[in-house]
This record gives C-alpha cells, sequence and structure tokens, in this order.
C-alpha cells in the first residue's frame, strides 16, 4: 500500500507552483495600446501634408526674332486674281475640258462652244471677199481698154478726124472705170475686214484660259447653254468655271479701327490657318485700305504670305498676329527673356513668379512684364534666362515651399 501511495503522490499536479494568470482586463489593455501605436505610425506616415506637384519650366533669352504681337484679328484667304472663265459669245457647250483641282496654263483650252453658225458667217465672208477681188480685176481690164481708147480718141481729136466730143465721152468712160477701180479697192478692204471679224468670231467659240492658275469650280457640262451676258438660270450659265491663281492668295483681315494705329505698310506679321494651328507662316502687312465700313466700325487690312505652300487655300479661315516693327524691337531695352504664360501669375503690369531652386524649394519673386506673343510673355526685368520656373496651382504654392515634381507620362 505504501507502495502505491508514493507513486500516486509523485502523480499529483501541484497547483501552488503554477504562475498567476493575468487579468483579462489588463489583456485588453495591451491589445489597444498595440492598435494606438499601430495609428499613430500610420498617421505620421500618410497623414501628413504632402508637398504639391508641380512641372518645370525654363525661361530663355529673347532672340532677336522674337518680337512681340502688338494686335490680333482674324480673316480669310482670299485670291488677288481670279475669274470666272466665260466664253464671249453666246452658244450651246460642246466640249469641257476642265476639272476640279487641275491646274492649267495661259491660252489652254478650256471648253469649245457650237461654231457651226460662226464657220457659215465666215464661209460667207470669204466669198464676199472672193467676188470684190473678182469685180476688182474686171474693172482693171476695162480701165485698161478705156485708157487705150482715150488715147486713140486724143490722137484722133488732134488731127480733126473726130469731135471734141468723142474725146470728152472717152475721157468720162476712163475717169468713170478708175473711180470703180477706187471702189472695188476699198470692197476689198470692206471684205477682208469681215473675214477677220467673222474669224474673230469663230476663235471666241474657244475658250482659254487667261492666266495660269488652278481651276476651283467646275459650272457647265456638255450640252448646256452659255451666255455671259444673261442672269443665269433656266439650264442657262453664266460661265465655265473659276480659276485661282495660286500665286496671288494673300490675307484680308478686319481690323477694329480703334487698333489700326498698331497696323501699318511694311510691318511683319505671322498667321496660323485655323486647319494647321500649329504651323506659324511669316507674313507682312501689304497696305491698309483708306477707308474704313461704317457698319462695323473696322479697316481692311492687306496681309502677304512671304512663302508660297499648297496646304494655303481661298476661302480659309486664319488668325494673324501683328508684330513689332524691326526698328521697336531694336529699341527695346532690354529685351529681357520669354516664359510661357502659365508660369505667371499676373497683377497688372507686373507679375510673380516661382523659381525652383535645386533643393526643391520655392522662390517668390517679382517681376516686370512685357509683350506676350503666342502663349509666351516677355518678362523685362527680375529673371534671367536659364532660370527654372514652377507651373502648378498658384494657391498652392509660397515662398520656400516644398514641391514635388510632377511625373511625365
Amino acid at each position: 500500500m505504501n507502495d502505491k501511495s508514493a507513486l500516486l503522490e509523485q502523480l499529483r499536479i501541484d497547483h501552488s507552483a503554477r504562475a498567476p494568470q493575468p487579468s483579462p482586463w489588463k489583456r485588453w489593455l495591451l491589445i489597444g495600446a498595440v492598435l494606438l501605436a499601430i495609428i499613430v505610425a500610420a498617421a505620421a506616415l500618410f497623414g501628413g501634408e504632402k508637398p504639391p506637384e508641380v512641372t518645370t519650366v525654363q525661361a530663355r533669352a529673347a532672340g532677336p526674332g522674337a518680337s512681340a504681337s502688338v494686335l490680333d484679328a482674324s480673316g480669310y484667304v482670299v485670291a488677288r486674281r481670279q475669274a470666272t472663265v466665260s466664253s464671249k459669245v453666246t452658244g450651246k457647250v460642246i466640249e469641257v475640258l476642265l476639272d476640279e483641282g487641275r491646274r492649267v496654263e495661259q491660252g489652254q483650252v478650256l471648253a469649245r462652244i457650237d461654231d457651226s453658225n460662226a464657220q457659215a458667217q465666215l464661209a460667207l465672208a470669204q466669198s464676199q471677199l472672193a467676188a470684190s477681188r473678182s469685180q476688182l480685176s474686171t474693172v482693171q481690164v476695162q480701165l485698161t481698154e478705156a485708157d487705150r481708147q482715150l488715147v486713140r480718141t486724143r490722137e484722133l481729136a488732134e488731127r480733126k478726124l473726130l469731135s471734141q466730143q468723142a474725146l470728152d465721152t472717152a475721157q468720162a468712160n476712163a475717169d468713170g472705170l478708175r473711180a470703180q477701180l477706187d471702189t472695188a479697192r476699198q470692197n476689198i478692204v470692206v471684205a477682208e475686214r469681215s473675214v477677220a471679224v467673222q474669224q474673230r468670231a469663230l476663235d471666241d467659240t474657244v475658250v482659254r484660259a487667261p492666266f495660269s492658275g488652278v481651276i476651283t469650280l467646275k459650272n457647265a457640262q456638255p450640252g448646256e447653254m452659255i451666255s455671259p451676258l444673261s442672269a443665269g438660270g433656266a439650264g442657262t450659265r453664266t460661265g465655265i468655271g473659276t480659276l485661282v491663281d495660286m500665286d496671288s492668295l494673300e490675307i484680308e483681315v478686319d481690323v477694329n479701327e480703334n487698333f489700326i494705329n498698331r497696323v501699318q505698310t511694311g510691318q511683319p506679321a505671322a498667321a496660323r490657318l485655323n486647319a494647321y494651328p500649329d504651323w506659324e507662316i511669316p507674313c507682312e502687312v501689304i497696305a491698309v485700305i483708306p477707308t474704313a465700313d461704317r457698319s462695323k466700325a473696322t479697316v481692311k487690312v492687306r496681309v502677304g504670305f512671304k512663302q508660297k505652300d499648297p496646304r494655303i487655300l481661298p476661302e480659309m479661315g486664319v488668325r494673324v498676329s501683328f508684330r513689332e516693327n524691326e526698328a521697336e524691337k531694336q529699341a527695346q531695352q532690354p529685351q529681357g527673356v520669354l516664359v510661357p504664360a502659365a508660369a505667371v501669375q499676373k497683377t497688372g503690369e507686373d507679375g510673380v513668379v516661382y523659381v525652383l531652386r535645386e533643393d526643391l524649394t520655392l522662390e517668390r519673386r517679382a517681376v516686370k512684364l512685357g509683350g506676350s506673343s503666342e502663349g509666351e510673355i516677355s518678362v523685362l526685368g527680375g529673371l534671367r534666362g536659364g532660370e527654372r520656373l514652377a507651373v502648378g496651382d498658384f494657391a498652392l504654392l509660397k515662398d520656400g515651399g516644398k514641391v514635388r515634381l510632377k511625373k511625365k507620362e
């Protein structure tokens, strides 16, 4: 028995040696402290105020060609030399040799009109000319015979073999034939001129290009009637087509009369077609038309292209920027630098820019502004060429503030 009791005593668990367990409220307190530490760390990592994002641009020195715009205006491309090609005579079209977009040279045949009547009139005139020449030959033969008869009659009259009356008759007959000869010669001249007129009428049935250019409109088809003196309609056309000299293209701009003092002949300009807004075309003012439109209070200005291009077409819309003259550009001291307009916060004639330092901090700087040109502003003072400027929300930018550079997409 004692042995069994000893064994049981060895198997008994000693509860007095177990470590004391913590109370439940202490456990929850420990969990709460850990969660609070995690929240504070997350707030410090993600909840802090981020520096604003900006993009950067660079101020560049204004070169000799960087002239500012003194006036912007809208206009249209027009052809200084264009014509509605037609025949000189009324007739039916039998052949059309033109198409839209086709280039033709001066004197090239564009169409033909029915010439049957003109051919008949020419044949009649030629016949009349032949008859006049034949009559002239007849009168010449008669005059030769009359002159010989006059000589014989005069000899016989001198010998008293014929009377004076016979001599006078022979003289009158010769003089009459001589007058008929002069008339016949004049008739030949008239007949020759009549032939020339009918030949011109025949030539007028052929429509030719008055100058070199491009056909922009085809009006007539074979079988239609052409009448240059009519008002058109009822199947009658007034012209074959429209011919435009592309070398004569220019711009017509209506400038408000309040700003016409900014425009003068020979002034440089730049044009941008509505169809190609990124293409700047160098231009020059040809003339300021010396009259105003009372209804619109505008003055028409002619602007010429300095370079020709097939993309420039008549009636295209265009935006023209009138630039400073070379003398005015050279007189402007200093020329300053050019910066994109988005980098400048305007305050009247002055402005504010934010210069970006190497450590991505900002320096707020006041600058003096000049003219603007194609999205750029001339800065006359307070900025040097090559300095980097921040572009972003000006409400978030401040002097000495830190910024982040926006990643390029």
